[in-house]
């Protein structure tokens, strides 16, 4: 009897991102876009994480490319939404922009990201600044019961260059509060400060110099920032975040993270 040789078993890598299904994609403007795939049903993720994205490798590429993006949705969504930024010759913006349902979509299985509840140390008024794309985060964040659980009052700001590219962000917190089944938790909590730096709008300017000359606190009819009463997380372009360190610090809070919380936290894995 003449012996066989043993099938060879392919091994798999535990780590390896998993296939998702792209669900619904909605274009903004020719920079801005959303897009919704099928969550895992064993994927968890703290509101406000961020997790590695990408598509199936082209014919000729070894690997495919990934990309950090921050959840959009809440962690008690039963999908996964991002919100992305379009870069015509980008690696993977190139090819992600043009997804439509049905398209595969790689997920990464390990969220991770300082924009979480237990980065804070407790405080009465939460700020969530951010820039651009840099909303996604924070999409998330103020759709969890747990934020107005922890904070008295909620203070979103999105600055962006174009008002056009204030809608995701107006749409997500509108669209919350007047959620039948859960906006009453944001009720009275929840403020949306819009910012635009390239057209007449009602708040224009960096949302730094906003902060500087005490109008966003005047606008919001609420006291300069202060350590003892407020937190913050922080995400946007890396000027934006070292502007907006520099003033946290000035006001005398400090900067936290998972593995010891304090006054602010800030993404520092975005760019955008």
């Amino acid at each position: 009897m003449t012996a066989t040789a043993a099938t060879p078993v392919k091994k798999v890598n535990p780590n390896a991102p998993t296939e998702e299904t792209v669900l619904s994609v909605e274009h903004y403007t020719d920079r801005l876009f959303k897009f919704r795939i099928t969550r895992p049903a064993a994927f968890r993720f703290r509101s406000g994480e961020f997790i590695m994205i990408g598509l199936p490798p082209l014919e000729g590429q070894r690997k495919p490319i990934l990309r950090a993006y921050s959840i959009a949705s809440p962690n008690w969504d039963d999908t996964l939404e991002f919100y992305s930024i379009k870069v015509p010759d980008g690696p993977l913006t190139s090819r992600l922009q043009k997804i439509k349902v049905g398209d595969t979509v790689l997920l990464g299985k390990k969220p991770v990201g300082t924009l979480v509840h237990d980065a804070l140390v407790p405080g009465k008024r939460l700020y969530c600044f951010s820039t651009g794309t840099g909303f996604a985060p924070f999409a998330s964040v103020l759709r969890d019961p747990e934020t107005y659980e922890k904070f008295e009052e909620v203070i979103i700001t999105h600055t962006c260059r174009e008002k056009d590219e204030l809608q995701y962000s107006k749409e997500i917190v509108d669209g919350f509060l007047n959620d039948p089944d859960i906006g009453e938790i944001a009720a009275g909590k929840l403020r949306l400060y819009q910012t635009c730096t390239r057209e007449e709008f009602d708040n224009a300017g960096r949302i730094t110099d906003l902060i500087r000359s005490g109008k966003l606190f005047e606008d919001l009819g609420v006291p300069r920032l202060n350590p003892e009463t407020d937190r913050g997380m922080i995400c946007g372009s890396i000027e934006m975040t070292k502007e907006l360190k520099d003033l946290m610090e000035e006001h005398g809070l400090k900067e936290g993270a998972n593995s010891e919380p304090a006054d602010f936290v800030i993404e520092r894995a975005f760019v955008g």
